[in-house]
């Protein structure tokens, strides 16, 4: 996330897996626990900017969490079949890597990092690394920086809206 091109980066990959088809992201994740804000976060800041071609579900004031999860994927999956889907979601590695945003194919598998069987969604997912993982996963969440959750989630929304817009958006 601390490239300077890390949004560009991230643009040009996302823009190969759309090329010009719909995108619906999921943004997982609650309000409730700083290090797993990383996605609500993504989602009210796409919101702001929202372009036509583009489809997002997860925000602060409505984020798609464990709760609610089976829910929403159920709409994604009737609502946008020919839709490309991307979930985003924080996690919890290394302490290396901490400060990675990778993006790779094939669904999310949300809650492994908390030991948790949730559904899996997308066709593609972004994850941020948010925090040191191993032990006390939950407390490790709650105590996570929010300079950081919050610098990687500008990161990703800017690499989202630049994506889909062809365009390069201002950094805060």
């Amino acid at each position: 996330m601390d490239d300077p091109f890390a949004a560009e980066t991230l643009a040009l990959s996302i823009s190969r897996i759309t090329q010009d088809r719909h995108l619906v992201v999921v943004c997982v994740g609650t309000d409730r626990s700083t290090g797993d804000s990383l996605g609500p976060l993504i989602g009210t800041a796409l919101l702001r900017h929202l372009p036509p071609n583009i489809t997002v579900y997860g925000c602060l004031d409505e984020p798609v969490h464990a709760l609610n999860l089976e829910y929403f994927a159920g709409i994604v999956k009737n609502k946008h079949p020919d839709s490309v889907v991307l979930a985003i979601d924080a996690c919890l590695g290394k302490s290396e890597n901490v400060g990675y945003i990778s993006l790779k194919a094939g669904p999310l598998k949300p809650g492994t990092g908390v030991n948790k069987a949730l559904p899996e969604i997308g066709d593609y997912h972004i994850i941020g690394i948010v925090n040191v993982g191993g032990m006390m996963e939950y407390f490790v969440l709650q105590n996570t920086r929010l300079s950081l959750v919050m610098r990687m989630s500008e990161v990703i929304a800017n690499g989202l809206l630049m994506s889909v817009r062809d365009v390069s958006v201002n950094r805060a």
